[in-house]
């Protein structure tokens, strides 16, 4: 099984790791578009002003540009440990077991705007891009990357994949049509049964269920063998639509 996580807006700084090595990262076919990426993002921040338009940046978050300006020299940590937000403390990765994390780094990506999907342990710098940036000089980064993100996907060549992106992200990088993959919402349900979507719980709801699966590290290929593992852990998961599963909160 394959995971797919969404970043998030708030991330560690600092790091012990060597500067950003754009090959070393997962999926390498990908690493033209990475340094693509990288270098327009360090030439827009020679400009702070300008940079804080296109990021749309507050005065309190001028910081970012510095960050952003210092990519390929800064030191880099585990993609999973970068990212902070309800989703990454509900995973807590700094105490998942040594076991874990190597499930980690073997099942889940992390799909950023930056860099593409990179493997759970890939080592980052801190950063500041989001998925719907246009960063000039380069193409929208939906048409930058979404065919070739797809291509790489399909020659990863996963038996199943669980996508927890958020749409955005989705965007960017499509789970090929011929991997049997599910989409997963979260959702709850009223008294009355009426089913609705979440917005904060459904971040923490997967963060929980990938820590309970690295924790646990089942053997799952398929969205029925998922859905079977889910029941067993006391989870409510339901199809829910072509590709889709809700996941109860």
């Amino acid at each position: 099984m394959l995971i797919l996580l969404p970043p998030s807006e708030t991330k560690r700084s600092g790091g012990r790791g060597a500067p950003l090595d754009t090959s070393r990262l997962a999926l390498p076919a990908l690493a033209p578009h990475r340094d693509t990426v990288v270098d327009a993002i360090v030439a827009l921040s020679a400009d702070e002003d300008d940079a804080a338009r296109v990021l749309k940046l507050g005065p309190t978050q001028r910081g970012e540009v510095a960050v952003n300006a210092a990519l390929r020299d800064a030191p880099t940590m585990p993609a999973i440990d970068r990212y902070t937000g309800v989703l990454y403390d509900a995973l807590g990765a700094a105490s998942v077991s040594t076991a874990g994390r190597r499930w980690l780094g073997a099942h889940v990506l992390l799909h950023s705007a930056p860099f593409g999907p990179v493997g759970a342990l890939d080592p980052i710098p801190a950063y500041r891009l989001g998925a719907s940036t246009a960063l000039p000089g380069v193409p929208p980064l939906r048409r930058l990357w979404a065919a070739d993100v797809t291509a790489a996907f399909a020659a990863m060549q996963p038996r199943f994949v669980l996508d927890l992106r958020s749409e955005a992200y989705v965007a960017l990088g499509p789970v090929p049509a011929d991997v049997p993959s599910r989409y997963v919402r979260v959702v709850s349900e009223g008294a009355d049964g009426t089913v609705r979507a979440l917005n904060h719980f459904n971040k923490h709801a997967k963060g929980a269920l990938v820590r309970r699966l690295a924790e646990e590290r089942p053997r799952i290929s398929s969205a029925a063998g998922f859905v079977r593992w889910a029941d067993a852990a006391g989870l409510r998961v339901r199809e829910s639509g072509v590709g889709e599963l809700e996941l109860y909160a």
